[in-house]
């Protein structure tokens, strides 16, 4: 049985893509959809300033989603580490568990000790 506490927060989707690269590119045409809100109101044409405000609207709200849908790590910039996500019903089993041990009369010191350490050892693998 194999209970992995902290969950892998490396993106290997097969997507050519990365969140961050999309996040950026999308913050791209969220700017230049502002400058062209800016240019079609000095023009005073109001169909060139709707059209780039909608295209602003629609880069916000894929800004949001690609935020909100990316996992955890992911935006992070390369080489920054990133902290593990626990999954807190597996954790609550896991303590338990301990608990169980502990009452049946082992030593709380080792068994938290052990279970450090096969910590440990699921993160090196």
């Amino acid at each position: 049985m194999s209970i992995e506490l902290v969950t892998s927060d490396t993106p290997q989707s097969g997507s050519p893509i990365g969140p961050r690269a999309i996040r950026r590119i999308v913050i791209v045409v969220f700017v230049f959809g502002i400058g062209g809100m800016i240019a079609g109101s000095v023009l005073d044409n109001n169909g060139f300033a709707i059209t780039f405000g909608l295209i602003t609207a629609i880069a916000a709200l894929a800004l949001v989603l690609v935020t909100q849908v990316s996992p955890p790590g992911s935006l992070a910039k390369p080489g920054e580490p990133v902290a593990p996500v626990v999954d807190e019903r597996l954790a609550a089993d896991l303590e338990a568990r301990i608990e169980t041990l502990v009452a049946e009369g082992a030593n709380e010191t080792d068994v938290r000790k052990l279970v450090g350490r096969a910590i440990e050892l699921g993160r090196q693998q």
